[in-house]
């Protein structure tokens, strides 16, 4: 059915332009109607750069203003679009049809069965979260977001398969009234768009006429008295979804970006994980669920919201340190700001800063006071003008009447507000910030923009570079200091963010003057090995993280009575084949452990039923006071994949002792054996290593397996099908799904086993009693 291109307005029509095309609501019907078979071009003066590239991949034709097409049959407008527009009046003089957006999504939907997301608040997330939801359940669909998917990966516009279609529709301008839909999810009602519905009955007439033209069932929530009033007026079969009524849910857990839900009435009985924070998202993914199911989707025993990538501009995060947290929201009502603001502070323990952009002079001028209300639950805010969206400025609506407004609701409320000066409001907001404030970017125009120049400026001053700066000083000029640098690429499984100072050094001089310098500063250090067995967090680490990689860590000399030095740099699989030629005994099961020497002693690395410490006999260390001491193996306090001093000390080599001597040919032939014996019984892709400990008595692998988690997934993070004890990056996986499918094995294998499980991977920089 997707590939038939639909008759639109009566007639044949097979190219088209659209004016706006950048917009949030323009672009993805643009990608739409390109994958239904039409030729699809377009045009905007603020075309970004995320919505452009999902434009060239659907094939749509971007051209410049005014240029329209010459096969072009019918001109589509967002509604900002005047009408002395050039191609507006291109098109006027060429006669040709002009529709406005909703119009032709209404039609370009006619001829499938539409799930129609409505309502004030939160319509793009729950059509995201219903997307996703479809997605993972196989559910032949197609849909139209009004955004962008977090990432470049999903477009926020597919034609699909099958009968159904999946659009987010808008109310603003009254083409709602063009909607006839299968199912109608309401999120919630809010009187809203007063340039358009000047009471707020004329709003309800709108969505009530909607709820009399769908077709099947109308779902609305519990807890929006409105909604349920006007649905309930309108004959037609009502669901309810919230913390009560026909689909319920109850958040058991939000934490880490992740909300728990449990789910009843006519849900399945299941508990799920959703890839979001706060009690409006769950509601969303409530609606979400409900929506699926009604369409038929029944099993969702698999979570299918775990992996939900999230939506541009809602709630993104674009900072996160202890220092400062900043995230930018699209809210611009009210209500949305009270939920989000409300959702911020309960799990903040700084300041709440917000920086708001009004969204049109109409509305602010209607809801003046909630939005004063609303901004009142900050403890600091700033002012910026209001972005008009096409509207002049009319009395009531200016930002400086909403700021005298803020003035007698909240007298004591720290505002600022320069009016035309966003210079001159990011350094006011420069000036006020404390360590550990919580800032959040408020409103629908263009304040993303703003709080990316901020961020910016506040890392041209960041702490950070002028540590970097002294460390710099500190060493000589052979050892690498870089800024920011990506963790990834330096471990084995591939995931993680950046460490805020990243070192290499080049002598055992510039160790210690790494070292001290750091602890004259009250910088944190943590040692980098080869990369395995730890999980970077996405976030990165707040550290001075030091790498022995340069040529003076990687040395292998034989010294007096058969004995071995080997620098903690020296990779263990180089360090086996070295003493393989030297006919030293002893090191064979170190040729598939995917580390160095450094690393090895301090998790007293093991496999093959040998252990590091089993050929050590001294261990030279730094502390962390710069100070080089030499300590023997009957000191070290060593037990499983531990080592107590080398938590509190870098070590630096070790004095190794071979186990007997023999044939370099016969020690090769065992470690052929040993790596035989690895591929067939590990997983090739990247891992960490195991990441539980076994249990006394038993395996973690063969409990995780026992409890039939092979194969299980969280976004591009696999339990290995080969070695449960494994999990794996099938491509694109994060440190976030890596740490997910953690918590959900170790909680699966205690629930059917009783057991509970210990990770023995690193979190590195972390613990992991902060996210189990």
């Amino acid at each position: 059915m997707s590939a038939m291109r639909p008759a639109l307005f009566g007639r044949e029509v097979t190219a088209l332009h659209c004016v706006g095309l950048g917009g949030m609501g323009m672009g993805p019907l643009a990608i739409y109607l390109a994958q239904r078979g039409f030729r699809v071009s377009g045009e905007d003066d603020a075309m970004t750069g995320a919505m452009r590239a999902q434009l060239d991949a659907a094939g749509v034709t971007i051209t410049a203003a005014g240029a329209v097409p010459a096969d072009c049959q019918l001109l589509a407008c967002s509604s900002a679009i005047s009408s002395a527009h050039p191609a507006v009046r291109a098109a006027a003089a060429r006669g040709l049809p002009q529709v406005r957006r909703g119009e032709l999504l209404a039609e370009a939907t006619r001829d499938r069965k539409l799930v129609a997301i409505c309502g004030s608040h939160g319509k793009t997330t729950t059509t995201a979260m219903l997307v996703t939801v479809l997605r993972a359940a196989k559910f032949p669909s197609g849909y139209v977001l009004g955004g962008l998917f977090n990432g470049d990966t999903l477009p926020p516009a597919a034609a699909g398969e099958g009968e159904w279609v999946v659009a987010e529709i808008d109310e603003s301008d009254g083409t709602i009234g063009r909607f006839s839909p299968e199912i109608t999810v309401a999120v919630n009602l809010d009187w809203d768009h007063p340039d358009h519905y000047r009471r707020q009955a004329d709003l309800e007439a709108a969505f009530q006429a909607l709820f009399v033209r769908t077709r099947g069932v109308v779902l609305v929530s519990e807890a929006c008295e409105l909604s349920t009033r006007v649905a309930g007026g309108a004959g037609r079969s009502m669901l309810t979804f919230g913390r009560t009524g026909d689909y319920e849910s109850e958040i058991r857990s939000d934490r880490d970006g992740r909300i728990e839900l449990a789910f009843g009435g006519h849900f399945p009985a299941v508990v799920a994980t959703v890839r979001a924070m706060g009690g409006f998202n769950a509601t969303n993914a409530t609606a979400a669920l409900a929506a699926a199911h009604c369409m038929g989707v029944t099993d969702f025993s698999r979570g299918p919201l775990a992996d939900y990538p999230g939506v541009r501009r809602r709630q993104a995060v674009l900072q996160a340190t202890p220092e400062l947290t900043v995230i930018e929201d699209y809210a611009h009502h009210p209500a949305e700001i009270s939920a989000l603001l409300a959702s911020v502070r309960e799990r903040t323990g700084g300041r709440l800063v917000v920086v708001f952009q009004p969204h049109r002079f109409s509305r602010t001028a209607q809801f003046k006071t909630g939005f004063a209300e609303a901004l009142a639950l900050g403890d600091a805010v700033y002012l910026m003008d209001v972005y008009g969206a096409g509207e002049a400025p009319l009395a009531g609506g200016t930002t400086a009447e909403l700021c005298a407004e803020l003035a007698r609701l909240a007298p004591t409320l720290p505002v600022g507000y320069q009016p035309g000066d966003e210079d001159g409001l990011l350094a006011a907001l420069d000036r006020g910030r404390l360590p550990g404030d919580f800032v959040a970017f408020v409103g629908a125009g263009d304040i993303d923009a703003l709080a990316r120049r901020w961020i910016a400026r506040v890392s041209a001053a960041n702490p950070w570079d002028r540590a970097a700066e002294a460390l710099r000083v500190a060493v000589s000029a052979a050892t690498k200091i870089k800024r920011e640098e990506s963790l990834a690429k330096k471990t084995t499984i591939g995931v993680g963010g950046a460490a805020r100072i990243y070192a290499e050094p080049a002598s055992v001089t510039d160790l210690q003057a790494l070292v001290r310098t750091a602890k004259t500063l009250a910088l944190p250090v943590i040692v980098l090995g080869r990369g395995s067995n730890l999980i970077v967090p996405d976030e990165g680490v707040d550290a001075v993280v030091i790498s022995l990689r340069q040529p003076a860590w990687e040395i292998f000399e034989p010294r007096p009575g058969g004995r071995v030095w080997a620098s903690a740099g020296l990779r263990l699989k180089n360090l086996c084949g070295l003493a393989a030629k030297a006919g030293l005994v002893g090191f064979e099961f170190l040729e598939g452990i995917p580390g160095n020497v450094g690393g090895a002693l301090r998790m007293n690395a093991g496999a093959m039923g040998g252990w590091m410490f089993d050929v050590v006999e001294e261990v030279q260390v730094m502390t962390f006071d710069g100070e080089i001491r030499t300590l023997q193996k009957a000191d070290m306090h060593v037990d499983y994949r531990h080592c107590a001093e080398l938590h509190e000390a870098i070590a630096l080599g070790a004095l190794l002792r071979p186990a007997s001597q023999a044939e370099a040919g016969d020690i090769s032939r065992q470690i052929d054996a040993y790596k035989d014996k690895r591929h067939k019984s590990q997983p090739r892709e990247p891992s960490a290593g195991c990441i539980f400990k076994n249990p006394p008595g038993d395996s973690a692998g063969r409990l995780i397996d026992a409890s039939g988690l092979k194969g299980e997934r969280v976004g591009d993070a696999e339990v290995s099908p080969v070695h449960a004890n494994f999990i794996i990056n099938r491509g694109q996986a994060s440190a976030t799904d890596i740490i997910e499918l953690v918590r959900r094995v170790r909680a699966r294998v205690e629930q059917s086993q009783g057991v509970k499980l210990e990770p023995e991977v690193l979190l590195y920089g972390k613990a992991w009693k902060d996210v189990l």
